[in-house]
C-alpha cells in the first residue's frame, strides 16, 4: 500500500462513510447485437462477458481493499441476475468468465437453467466479483443498487436497461457504481474504451 501511486487519493476517501459514486453513459452495442444474431448467442450474457473482460484489462479494477490492505486479483468473476422464463422471480448466477465468448454464453445458459437456489457460492473470493443487473423493460438513465454500509466494498455494480435504436445505431445506457477509494473517473474511461474495442473486435 505504501508504494501504491494512488495512496494519497485512497487516504482522502478512506474516512468517508460513503465513498461510492455512480456514472451512467451510452454504449453502442450495434456490432455486439449483430454478432449475437449471426452466432445465435444470447445478448445479455454476451455483454456480461464483454464487460468482465474489459474490466480485467484495466489494471485498477483488479485491486481490492481489504480493510486497508491492498490485494490484486488476476481475474474477475461475473455474478448476474437472471429472470425465470415466463415468471417474475430471479436468481443470481455466478460463474467464471473464461476466455471464450461462445463458451461463456453456453455455460451461463446451462448454469442458470440448472440452478434452483436463489444464489450459490463458489471457489472465488467475494471481492473478485462483478455484480450485474439488467432491466430490459425500459431504458435506464440512472441507477443505485442496494448495499450494506461497508466503505471498503470493492465490488463494481454494473446495470443497464432496454436498448434503443437511433440513426441505425443500437445504444443502451450503462450504469457503473464504483468505490472512489480504488477507482477514479480515468479508470472508468479506460473501461469504456476497452469495452468499445472489445465489441469492435468481435
Amino acid at each position: 500500500m505504501s508504494r501504491w501511486p494512488r495512496r494519497e487519493i485512497y487516504d482522502f476517501f478512506a474516512p468517508m462513510a460513503d465513498p461510492f459514486y455512480a456514472l451512467t453513459f451510452p454504449v453502442e452495442v450495434t456490432r455486439l447485437r449483430a454478432h449475437c444474431r449471426e452466432r445465435g448467442l444470447p445478448f445479455y450474457p454476451a455483454l456480461v462477458f464483454g464487460v468482465t473482460k474489459a474490466m480485467e484489462s484495466v489494471d485498477a479494477f483488479l485491486y481490492k481493499d481489504r480493510g486497508g490492505a491492498l490485494v490484486k486479483h488476476e481475474r474477475l468473476v461475473p455474478s448476474f441476475t437472471d429472470l425465470d422464463r415466463g415468471g417474475e422471480l430471479f436468481r443470481i448466477v455466478t460463474l467464471e468468465a473464461g476466455d471464450d465468448l461462445e463458451d461463456f454464453c453456453r455455460r451461463a445458459k446451462e448454469k442458470s437453467a440448472a440452478q434452483r437456489e436463489f444464489i450459490t457460492s463458489g471457489p472465488w473470493d467475494e471481492d473478485s466479483l462483478i455484480y450485474f443487473s439488467c432491466l430490459p423493460w425500459f431504458p435506464v438513465s440512472a441507477f443505485k443498487n442496494e448495499r450494506d454500509p461497508d466503505p471498503k466494498d470493492s465490488v463494481p455494480r454494473v446495470t443497464w436497461g432496454r436498448w434503443r435504436v437511433e440513426g441505425g445505431r443500437t445504444l443502451l445506457d450503462m450504469s457503473l457504481e464504483l468505490n472512489h477509494r480504488l477507482l477514479d473517473g480515468a479508470h472508468a474511461g479506460k473501461f469504456y474504451e476497452a469495452l468499445t474495442r472489445w465489441m469492435e473486435g468481435i
